[in-house]
Parts: C-alpha cells; structure tokens; sequence
C-alpha cells in the first residue's frame, strides 16, 4: 500500500482555518493534543485506510490498527514511511518522536518503541488529525 507525497502543501493559518474544524486545527496545526478515550477513531475497527485531515495524504491502513490501550488510534507501522516525518519533540520535560505529515507538516502524534511485532513502534495519533476511508 503506497501512496507517494510528491508536491510539499503550504497554506496560511487563515486557510487552514477555515479548512479545518477548531479541534482539527487546534491538533494538526497548533500541535495540541485530544483527550484519550474522546477521539472518533480510537476504538474504530472497520477495514479502510487512514488519511491526513489537512492534505489528504495516505498515512495508515486499518491491518496495522492495534488496541494500546491508550485511547488514542495506534498503528504498529506506517502505510509508507516517505509519508510521515518524526521529528524529537523536548516539550513537557520529556524526549519523544513526533509523528508530522511529510506533506503539509500537520502534527499527527507520536511514537513510541513499545509496540507490538513485527515494527515493535506505536504510531500513537489524534483522531483529529486523521480522515478515515473505508474499504471499498
């Protein structure tokens, strides 16, 4: 499952605004964070694939959706690695893999090294920085 990010998607806050929900923007743009247990895709099950809310790219497909625990959508691996950008993020007192869309830059989540085989990696991200696709 391959969907290549070719051109880079810069707007202005403006655009994304009016683009996105405030929650949406308040996650994906102003790297915020949802509350576990609230978001719509954490304990979504359905086959399909799971997409950047701000440029559509593909990010995540559901054969690599697991239950952590967290309450928050987790994936052992990427659809394709070239499509997300971890970056080291130092805020709150503690080192952690910031997960941001290699196309538009949005915030996305994190990643931790305490997830299950084959990757052992928890793609650990926001429901609203995700648009789900269903199956077809």
């Amino acid at each position: 499952m391959t969907d290549k990010i070719s051109d880079k998607i810069t707007k202005t806050e403006t655009e994304w605004r009016q683009q996105l929900t405030p929650e949406q923007y308040q996650v994906a743009r102003a790297c915020g964070t949802e509350r576990a247990f609230t978001g719509q895709y954490w304990n979504k099950h359905d086959d399909g694939t799971y997409h950047c809310v701000c440029c559509g790219a593909l990010l995540f497909g559901s054969e690599t959706k697991f239950d952590s625990g967290t309450g928050w959508p987790s994936f052992y691996a990427a659809a394709d690695r070239e499509n997300i950008r971890e970056l080291t993020d130092t805020s709150h007192g503690m080192a952690r893999t910031e997960a941001r869309c290699a196309r538009c830059d949005a915030h996305l989540g994190h990643v931790f090294p305490d997830g299950p085989g084959p990757t052992g990696l928890r793609y650990c991200m926001n429901s609203a920085s995700l648009d789900f696709k269903p199956k077809k």
